[in-house]
C-alpha cells in the first residue's frame, strides 16, 4: 500500500503534481477536482477505494497547488480542451492504458472530454452532473434570468474588476462560492482552509479568468487546442459506462426534473439524485461517490 503525499509526472505542458494511494497494480481510478476545489475533496473517497485494492490518482489541475507549467511561453488557458488534454496526457505519462474516471465541476468536464474522444482509455465514468462538453460558440448567447443569476461570478470574472477581485481576495471569493453552491453543507473552516491553500498557485488567477472568459466568447483559445475544440463543438456522445451523480441542492447547476442529457450517453447510463447534497459531491457525499465507482468496477 502506498500513500505518498505528492508525486509528479511531466506531460507536454505541465509538471503535474498528484497524490497516489493504493497498490501500484490495482485497478486505476483517477479523481478530478474542479473550481474552486482541490484534491482535498477526495479525502473521504481515495483511502476507501485504496483499501479495496484500487490504485488512486488524484491530480492538481493546471493552476492549482504544486502543478506548474513547464514553459513561461505556454498560454495559461483554462478552456475545456486544455483540461481535457491535460488528463489524457497524464494517463499517457503514467502509462495507464485505461482508467475509471470520476470528476466534478471542471474535473467532470475533463473526464467527459476524455470519455468522448478516447473511449478506449476509459473503463467507466462517474460524473457529477450530466453532459459537460460545451459548444463554445453557442454558449455566448443570452440565457434565461435564473441561469444568468447563478452564473454571476462568470460575468464578474469577465471584467477587470473581477480579475482584481479574484487576485486580491481569492480565499474570500471562493469560500463565498462554496456557500452559495452547497447551501446545506456546514463545512468546517479547516476544511476550506486545507483546500484554499491550492489557490496560491502563481497561475491560478490567469487559468480561472481565461476559463470563464473563453467560454463566454470574450477571450481566444490556445491555438494549439483548436483541433480539439472543433471536435468538442460537435458535442460527441459518451459511450463508456456512466453513472451521473446530481446534488439535489446544487446552488449553481441544480438538476432538472427530466434528464435532458440522457441522449448524449450511448452506453450504459444511470442517473442518481442525492437529496440534501450540493455542488461539492465528493466532500458532501463520499459514500455515494465510492458506491458509484465500485458499481462500475464490479460491472
Amino acid at each position: 500500500m502506498t500513500s505518498d503525499p505528492i508525486r509528479r509526472a511531466q506531460t507536454r505542458w505541465l509538471d503535474v503534481a498528484y497524490e497516489e494511494h493504493g497498490p501500484a497494480d490495482g485497478a486505476p481510478v483517477v479523481l478530478l477536482h474542479g473550481f474552486p476545489y482541490s484534491p482535498r475533496a477526495f479525502d473521504g473517497v481515495a483511502p476507501r477505494l485504496a483499501a479495496k485494492g484500487c490504485r488512486i490518482i488524484v491530480p492538481y489541475l493546471r493552476g492549482y497547488g504544486p502543478t506548474r507549467f513547464l514553459s513561461a511561453e505556454t498560454m495559461r488557458s483554462g478552456q475545456q480542451a486544455a483540461i481535457g488534454s491535460d488528463l489524457i496526457d497524464l494517463l499517457d505519462a503514467l502509462a495507464l492504458p485505461t482508467a475509471t474516471l470520476m470528476g466534478f465541476d471542471w474535473g467532470a468536464r475533463a473526464a467527459a472530454i476524455v470519455s468522448a474522444l478516447y473511449p478506449e482509455r476509459v473503463s467507466g465514468l462517474v460524473s457529477v452532473g450530466g453532459y459537460h462538453i460545451q459548444d463554445i460558440a453557442r454558449l455566448s448567447g443570452v440565457l434565461p434570468p435564473e441561469f444568468e443569476h447563478r452564473l454571476w461570478y462568470q460575468t464578474y470574472f469577465n471584467t477587470e474588476r473581477g480579475r482584481e477581485g479574484l487576485a486580491e481576495g481569492r480565499a474570500a471569493y471562493c469560500e463565498y462560492l462554496w456557500r452559495l453552491w452547497s447551501p446545506t453543507w456546514a463545512f468546517a473552516p479547516e476544511i476550506y482552509a486545507a483546500t484554499a491553500a491550492a489557490f496560491d498557485n502563481p497561475d491560478f488567477v490567469d487559468v480561472v479568468i481565461h476559463s470563464y472568459r473563453h467560454r463566454c466568447g470574450a477571450a481566444p483559445g490556445d491555438p494549439a487546442l483548436d483541433e480539439i475544440e472543433a471536435k468538442l463543438a460537435a458535442k460527441p456522445p459518451i459511450s463508456v459506462p456512466t453513472i451521473a451523480l446530481w446534488g439535489a441542492d446544487d446552488g449553481v447547476a441544480p438538476p432538472s426534473a427530466k434528464d435532458a442529457d440522457v441522449a448524449r450517453f450511448t452506453g450504459p447510463y444511470e442517473r442518481r439524485l442525492l437529496p440534501g447534497v450540493g455542488h461539492a459531491v465528493p466532500y458532501e457525499a463520499p459514500d455515494a461517490v465510492v458506491a458509484a465507482i465500485c458499481a462500475l468496477l464490479d460491472a
